[in-house]
């Protein structure tokens, strides 16, 4: 898969928070996304998204116009911002209720991506007993379990302890290497994108260039 932003460009009130981006994501890659907060970064992955409609601009997927021949990615597991899950259930019976919607993944491959990220898929303990770090997890695994063929993850390692962070790196890698989707992570840290990224864009007021070492 291709993803192709041209000439992309977004203004909310006075401020342009995607300023006349054109960039490429292949299949295969992992790209960083490095910002600081309100730097453009998440706004520019909810568009790949079609969470957010472009003022200027087009977004292609392969030879498929967003918002025009699609309304969003028709492959994509995305964790933006703060995850939201039913507070009253398990964390297993929140990923079946997902899964249950594209019908292709089953119960195990559902508990590999837990145990993987160490997160107990027996667990009896509802969601919102569960600490920040742990429902991180759980957004992580609900992006990745069905191995989309387009991954965003917005800041990920918040809230990971050093373990955890081992864990995802791990964990994306060999998404990587089996299922070769395009995989795009934002986040501050520079030395963390680069210990998974093969390529960093650096964000800044809407704007994306890329970073050279």
């Amino acid at each position: 898969m291709q993803i192709r932003l041209v000439n992309a460009s977004r203004k909310i009130g006075y401020e342009m928070v995607i300023d006349n981006v054109n960039i490429q994501f292949e299949s295969g890659h992992i790209y960083g996304l490095r910002g600081k907060n309100g730097s453009g970064k998440t706004m520019l992955m909810r568009a790949i998204c079609g969470l957010i409609h472009l003022g200027e601009g087009e977004i292609w997927l392969d030879d498929k116009l967003l918002g025009r021949d699609m309304e969003f990615p028709e492959s994509v597991g995305a964790l933006l911002e703060n995850p939201g899950f039913m507070e009253n259930d398990t964390a297993m019976r929140n990923l079946m209720t997902l899964a249950e919607i594209r019908n292709e993944i089953g119960e195990e491959e559902i508990k590999n991506t837990m145990e993987a990220l160490g997160l107990d898929p027996y667990s009896k303990k509802k969601v919102k007993k569960y600490s920040l770090g742990m429902k991180q997890k759980l957004g992580i695994v609900a992006a990745i379990m069905e191995h989309p063929k387009l991954i965003l993850l917005d800041e990920p390692t918040n809230a990971l302890d050093t373990e955890s962070i081992g864990k995802l790196n791990v964990l994306l890698q060999e998404e990587m290497m089996e299922y070769q989707p395009i995989i795009i992570i934002a986040s501050h840290d520079r030395d963390e994108l680069s210990m998974l990224c093969d390529t960093i864009y650096k964000v800044e007021k809407g704007r994306v260039t890329l970073e050279v070492e």
